[in-house]
């Protein structure tokens, strides 16, 4: 398999390749993660099943098109593809460090001018893509009411009713979310979408970067909403994001309704405590705290 990948990385960027040393990193809980080096060179590469190569093809394409904005560092995709059993995807090596005030205050700056230069008129992407490895719906659609109700929280419920899971009111909850979302009309802005603390890092000179994205153009609040809801981001990276792109009114609540859609996935990827979360946030979302 490394061959392979050596080969495809060589034909990518023009200079020979061959793979000298690997090691096991991090590379989340849905992809296996290697370092992997020749040389002087050095690459991150994920590795799943074959048939996982559509995730591969659309996180490369999110990057593609995050860095085009020259907005907010993002990992070069350098090839990504087949190789015996398995899809692979690599990224260049990105070296991290911890980052101080500054550089989070500039990560939350970057991000604001991200989502500031969208072109879109609609809200989706050009192909469906995954929430870690659920399948994500991008259908392109006028309205933010109509896209979020239907293809965040909508495909959410029915994806947990299929599993046998069920909450309570949750026939109640979709009009309740269309209903408020119908008085909130953003701008289609190119996000993350899966912005929490884990795919965001700094490198060692200092430079923000966000990784794994799962990209479409919707509501700029919902990268927002996200990186409050596993930990927060320090207090420098919301100061630096409201410097460029202050938040509108109703952000609070809406942050809610955004963060649902992560909590059910969560219910719908591993269980356990994720539903009574998302039973307190549909709660929260009907008494319309």
């Amino acid at each position: 398999m490394w061959n392979q990948i050596a080969e495809q990385i060589t034909e990518a960027t023009g200079k020979s390749f061959q793979v000298e040393k690997t090691r096991s990193v991090s590379g989340g809980c849905i992809n296996q993660g290697y370092a992997v080096s020749g040389g002087e060179q050095t690459y991150f590469v994920k590795i799943n099943m074959a048939a996982q190569i559509a995730m591969f093809e659309a996180e490369a394409l999110g990057l593609q098109q995050i860095g085009a904005t020259q907005t907010i560092r993002v990992p070069h995709a350098v090839c990504w593809g087949l190789s015996d059993r398995s899809s692979f995807l690599v990224l260049e090596w990105l070296e991290f460090g911890r980052g101080d005030q500054a550089s989070w205050e500039e990560m939350g700056r970057r991000l604001a001018q991200l989502h500031q230069v969208g072109d879109s008129s609609q809200f989706g992407w050009v192909r469906n893509n995954t929430i870690g490895s659920t399948p994500q719906i991008n259908t392109w659609t006028d309205h933010w009411a109509d896209f979020f109700t239907e293809y965040r929280i909508g495909y959410q419920l029915r994806l947990a009713k299929k599993r046998g899971g069920g909450f309570e009111n949750e026939n109640l909850v979709l009009p309740a979310v269309r209903e408020y979302l119908t008085q909130h009309n953003p701008k289609p802005s190119l996000v993350h979408g899966d912005l929490w603390s884990g795919n965001a890092a700094v490198t060692v000179t200092g430079e923000p970067v966000i990784l794994d994205p799962a990209t479409y153009y919707g509501d700029r609040e919902v990268d927002l909403a996200m990186t409050e809801l596993f930990g927060g981001f320090p207090a420098a990276f919301y100061r630096g994001y409201n410097q460029v792109f202050p938040l509108n009114d109703g952000y609070q609540r809406r942050k809610t309704l955004y963060n649902l859609y992560h909590v059910l996935n969560h219910f719908n990827l591993f269980g356990g405590g994720y539903g009574s979360q998302a039973n307190q946030m549909i709660q929260q979302i009907l008494s319309g705290k």
